[in-house]
């Protein structure tokens, strides 16, 4: 199991159930699938921040399967850029509530980019901070 999750097996087995019972009910951050792999289950997301923001789900919260969906987010994101369809990406994965989790469950972020989608993407991830992004100021 992952350390950082700081839960158990069971823990984590009833999280994932409970996720299945939001995802029909209409409550999960993901909605629909677009791919199944083997240890883990690519997603849209239900929040969008980009058009194809999209998340990479491991299947059980093991450090090789979220290792796999970082893996994975990294073939998408150059896969698209090679082939046009975006010029950029972003890699991300919140843990903990301070850092805006809302799902308590490891689940990478792949954020799709285009030249012209924001006046200054001078710092990337680092916006997650008001003020703090361009440090080029």
């Amino acid at each position: 199991m992952l350390d950082c999750i700081s839960v158990g097996r069971m823990a984590v087995k009833l999280e994932i159930d409970k996720l299945d019972v939001a995802q029909k009910e209409g409550r999960a951050p993901w909605t629909d699938v677009v791919h199944e792999f083997k240890d883990c289950v690519w997603y849209n997301d239900g929040y969008p921040v980009t058009e194809g923001h999209s998340l990479i789900v491991p299947r059980e919260a093991t450090q090789q399967n979220l290792l796999r969906c970082f893996d994975l987010a990294l073939k998408i994101g150059n896969d698209n850029v090679q082939q046009g369809i975006i010029t950029g990406y972003n890699i991300g994965i919140n843990m903990g509530a301070s850092a805006g989790q809302t799902c308590m469950y490891p689940h990478v972020h792949l954020i799709p980019r285009k030249d012209g989608d924001t006046e200054d993407p001078v710092g990337g991830v680092r916006n997650v901070i008001p003020g703090k992004g361009n440090y080029k100021k």
